[in-house]
């Protein structure tokens, strides 16, 4: 079909544009569903031109009728910027890189990822060894663990200028003082990190060894004289990739006993969850392969010749495409395989990073009266009172051929009495389901009892249920909790029991399940009593508007509770009579054997039913967030954050989130953009999305794939111009990814947080790494550099923690770079006036006493200065925000305190040689004491807030000092040091050094005081 598609020139005239728009656009709106297949095809057609077609970003564009796609200036100056910055440091940059790549290649060779096929019980068959499938969090290994500990710490400019000014100590040319004085400091630091890194990677790798140990239990196959290809179930550790061939169940260990929860229907499916690799806490159903269901025992899988073939393995999680063939039947059986049939490994662990992965039932409303928590006893009420309007109903119905619609519009008192469309609503919600009901089952070593049923204990309290959405969970316990009950559910049919203890009987006749796409899912179910056939849906908003009965309340309602944050679907029903559904299942059955557009035809057929349909009710669902998520946020915002949420959720699910936290305000606009699969629909849709402004943006995992595969810089663009960005579906992967784009496109740090294991990788791809310790478990604690509890931690260890580090880091090591200026410049003043001779000005004790017990305490007490109090830095998150003006430790402030060191070492130097009398020696003993004076009165200066410990390393130095004059007779002459003249020499100089900074200081805080003073005063 393609090719009999005629290809438009790239830049033709002004109807080619205005085709190509009006294709897009109309692709957008409703009713367009046969438009958008061609125009599809023609843009897969053009993209082979859309190298010379540059992405539209400038308004200009959209009036142009010659073509869609322009440049956006500034993106072309960008780029001019950077071809400077290539042309110096390109040639620098590639030969790192080669170099490092050529490492790599040479370290570690990546195999080419293949399909496999993997024969049942003959293992001999495998063409190649596989990799072990085990969880691996450590950073480094036995090899890479010192040079990357080194590489991490002198990759930051402060410490490899100490580097090198320790091994420059090596030349004798340059070489002043003694080695240990630069080699000490240094080599104390690093122990400490070493350390505190081997402590963490011991840790991860315990955790990593307790995840790789757990128990599952494997099916082999016993060969004997009597017996070959029995199965034998024995436990063994750490499951790899399982394909569901027959009926397995995930194991965690647990000594010789342990729980697992199996549905009723356990022979064919079972539950996981895969929060570790998608991030979603909801349980998974999975089934077994369908010839295999029909197998009397597990050891009769061996007995079979069959094998099952995967493709190569992906970074999609969300999709699998494989086969099952048995090739002992007439003819052979080929099943499909989709990700329904796979398990895998380490799938069994809770808690999301902004909420707590909780869903509670908040509002129900049906049109005409609303109940919320508080008026939930009323529904209790209305289910324990039979309905006789309901009763009488169902009775006409199950006597009557007439169609349930046309009895439905003769009574319509009846259908708006409060009571009966209560009853109504929650069967609808109580049916309308995948939730299954598990009940736990106590195991014996090896699993003997594994499949007993008999041992489970049916009783409410040892009830929980599973399905593949939280939000269905919580649907079906409120049901519960008002009265109706879930108690029993296979794949044919389910179970409710009423107020009263009656047992309902529905068989399942056909199942639709939640797709994207729909957004709805349905059930057609016959009721056993009284066999009357109805069809249950739900969905959002968006989708069930056009299916429902005209009404005047739902889009109004709709809008309310998603301001609360509630997330809404709509419930609906249909009734059929035998005929109408015996005709629908013929159809469907037809349209599911077809060969071409088995999905189109099968959809269309199923739309077939959403016609007319009743509205029955609205439900608010509450995803509740962690403690204080919403003033972190908000917090956050305000300090100059921004935020992007990348998670693993379905777009729905993370579009409330968003809301409910307050990620995205509730006046802000958002953009979904929509899905794309090849590079002309991105082209259009990157157009579309350019022309909003101010607007959140919502992309799924699959669409970010294909736009960072051909616009990446557009995007990263686009996206870093709105004030909140959420990536749904993402994969582990991406999430690292979208971490290093970030970093790269804006210069700028980022921060990643998380809390389960799928986060691992974003976590240290970030600058900064915070882990929260949560119900999934250590691994990204583990793997950051901060944990934390609870998300709204994060707001202190930023504005607090995070704003007061990095102001006395600025100050700690602006004066550790003043305290070797000042003695260089002192050195190099003496060195002039005499001759530049090589004679160091001070030797031994003198150069190690400076750097340590005479200066170090009053230095480094400087970590305990605050310029605001805590209470300020959380209240007024602005100061937070200050900082990205760099003006604590900047080019500016560093020149600054050169000059300041000139300034001072000067002074100290000519001083000591004006005054000084006829010995040399009172020249070292007047500069150095003026000198210590001078470190001392400079912390004092630069102490915005004295902590009593401040002042203790204050006397303390200024102690140390003089007491050690006593023994320093090799460098002073100890009875020049007691003299008045001494004395006031020393005064004079140390005033003269200090004095007009004190001034300047003053005069600065009183004509420019900073910002946080304001706050203060």
């Amino acid at each position: 079909m393609a090719d009999q598609i005629p290809l438009y020139p790239v830049r033709s005239a002004a109807a080619a544009a205005h085709r190509k728009r009006a294709a897009y656009y109309s692709a957008a709106g409703p009713g367009s569903g046969a438009e958008w297949p061609s125009s599809r095809y023609q843009l897969e057609d053009e993209s082979a031109h859309l190298d010379e077609m540059p992405l539209m970003m400038s308004e200009e564009g959209f009036e142009n009728d010659e073509s869609d796609y322009h440049t956006l200036p500034r993106a072309r100056t960008a780029r001019r910027r950077r071809g400077l910055e290539r042309f110096v440091c390109g040639g620098w940059k590639l030969l790192c890189a080669s170099c490092c790549d050529w490492l790599v290649n040479i370290c570690q060779r990546k195999r080419e990822l293949k399909a496999r096929t993997v024969w049942l019980g003959c293992p001999e068959k495998c063409e190649e060894k596989h990799p072990r499938n085990s969880i691996k969090n450590q950073k480094y290994n036995i090899f890479t663990f010192i040079p990357g500990v080194l590489y991490e710490q002198f990759k930051f400019f402060l410490n490899l200028y100490f580097l090198v000014v320790s091994c420059s100590q090596f030349v004798p040319a340059l070489k002043i003082g003694y080695l240990y004085t630069y080699w000490a400091p240094l080599g104390f630091v690093l122990a400490v990190t070493i350390m505190r890194e081997a402590i963490d990677e011991f840790r991860r790798f315990q955790r990593d060894k307790e995840v790789n140990s757990q128990l599952y239990s494997k099916l082999t196959v016993r060969e004997s004289k009597n017996s070959i290809g029995h199965g034998i179930s024995e436990d063994v550790r750490k499951s790899s990739g399982l394909f569901y061939c027959g009926p397995l169940a995930p194991r965690g260990s647990g000594g010789s006993q342990s729980w697992q929860k199996r549905p009723l229907h356990s022979a064919s499916s079972c539950f996981i969850r895969t929060d570790q690799l998608d991030g979603e806490t909801d349980w998974k159903l999975k089934v077994a392969v369908s010839c295999t269901q029909r197998l009397p025992a597990l050891g009769d899988l061996f007995s079979i010749s069959a094998y099952v073939y995967a493709q190569k393995p992906q970074l999609d999680i969300h999709s699998f495409e494989g086969t099952f063939t048995r090739e002992d039947s007439d003819p052979p059986i080929h099943e499909s395989l989709s990700i329904e049939n796979t398990l895998w490994a380490n799938t069994i662990v809770a808690s999301g990073t902004l909420t707590q992965n909780e869903m509670v039932f908040k509002r129900l409303h049906l049109g005409t009266v609303s109940y919320g928590a508080d008026t939930m006893d009323e529904i209790q009420g209305h289910l324990r009172n039979p309905c006789p309007q309901m009763q009488s109903q169902a009775g006409g119905n199950n006597a009557s051929s007439t169609p349930p619609r046309k009895a439905q519009s003769s009574a319509p008192k009846v259908r708006k009495s409060v009571s009966s469309r209560v009853h109504e609503a929650v069967k609808a919600i109580a049916l309308c389901h995948n939730v299954s009901p598990v009940y736990e089952s106590r195991a014996g070593v090896g699993g003997e009892a594994e499949y007993a049923e008999a041992d489970q204990d049916f009783s409410d309290g040892n009830r929980t249920y599973q399905a593949a959405s939280p939000d269905e969970v919580a649907l079906v316990q409120w049901t519960e909790s008002v009265g109706l009950t879930l108690v029993s559910r296979d794949l044919g049919s389910m179970q409710l029991r009423t107020p009263s203890g009656q047992i309902q009987t529905y068989c399942i006749l056909q199942m639709f399940p939640f797709t994207s796409e729909s957004k709805r899912m349905g059930v057609i179910v016959r009721d056993e009593s009284t066999a009357e056939i109805t069809f249950y849906m739900k969905g959002a908003d968006v989708a069930m508007s056009s299916v429902v009965q005209y009404n005047d309340w739902l889009e109004e309602e709709c809008g309310n509770m998603a301001r609360e944050g509630l997330r809404t679907l709509v419930v609906a029903k249909r009734a059929l009579t035998e005929e109408q559904y015996q005709d629908f299942e013929s159809r469907y059955s037809q349209a599911k054997l077809s060969i071409h557009d088995r999905a189109l035809k099968v959809a269309a057929v199923v739309e077939s039913l959403e016609r007319q349909m009743e509205l029955l009710c609205l439900t608010g669902v509450e995803d509740r967030l962690q403690a204080d998520v919403r003033p972190t946020l908000e917090l956050l915002r305000n300090a100059g954050i921004k935020i992007w949420m990348l998670t693993g959720d379905k777009l729905e699910t993370a579009t409330c989130i968003a809301k409910s936290s307050h990620l995205v305000s509730r006046t802000q606009d958002i953009h979904i953009f929509r899905p794309v699969t090849n590079r002309g629909e991105a082209h259009l849709e990157l157009n579309a999305f350019r022309r909003k402004h101010d607007c959140a943006l919502v992309i799924s995992g699959d669409s970010l794939e294909v736009c960072l595969k051909y616009y990446e810089h557009e995007l990263a663009e686009l996206a870093c111009q709105c004030p909140a960005v959420v990536c749904c579906r993402c994969s582990p992967t991406q999430k690292a990814r979208i971490a290093k784009l970030l970093q790269h496109h804006t210069g700028k740090r980022t921060c990643a947080v998380g809390d389960g294991g799928n986060d691992v990788s974003m976590i240290q791809a970030a600058d900064c790494g915070i882990g929260i310790e949560g119900k999934e478990g250590r691994q990204a604690s583990l793997a950051a550099d901060f944990s934390v509890t609870q998300f709204r931690h994060i707001g202190r260890l930023l504005m607090v923690h995070g704003r007061s580090s990095y102001k006395r880091s600025a100050a700690l090591g602006q004066f550790v770079m003043h305290r070797g200026l000042i003695i260089s410049t002192m050195q190099a003043v003496f060195s002039s006036v005499f001759y530049f001779a090589s004679v160091p000005l001070y030797q031994g004790f003198l150069m190690v006493g400076y750097a340590t017990i005479y200066t170090m305490f009053p230095v480094f007490s400087l970590v305990l200065d605050q310029d605001v109090k805590p209470e300020t830095a959380m209240l007024y998150p602005e100061l937070y925000k200050d900082l990205t003006k760099g003006r604590s430790l900047s080019f500016k402030t560093f020149l600054v305190w050169v000059l300041i060191s000139i300034y001072q070492g000067g002074i100290l130097m000519y001083g000591a040689l004006l005054l000084f009398e006829s010995e040399f020696v009172h020249v070292l003993a007047i500069s150095f004491t003026a000198l210590i004076l001078t470190e001392l009165l400079m912390v004092a200066l630069t102490i915005r807030t004295w902590h009593w410990l401040m002042a203790v390393a204050e006397v303390l130095s200024l102690g140390c000092y003089v007491a050690s004059l006593a023994f320093l007779n090799e460098y002073f002459d100890v009875a020049f040091i007691t003299t008045v003249t001494f004395v006031w020499k020393v005064s004079a100089i140390t005033m003269v050094s200090c004095l007009p900074l004190y001034v300047l200081k003053y005069l600065k805080r009183k004509l420019s005081p900073p910002s946080y003073t304001k706050l203060t005063s």
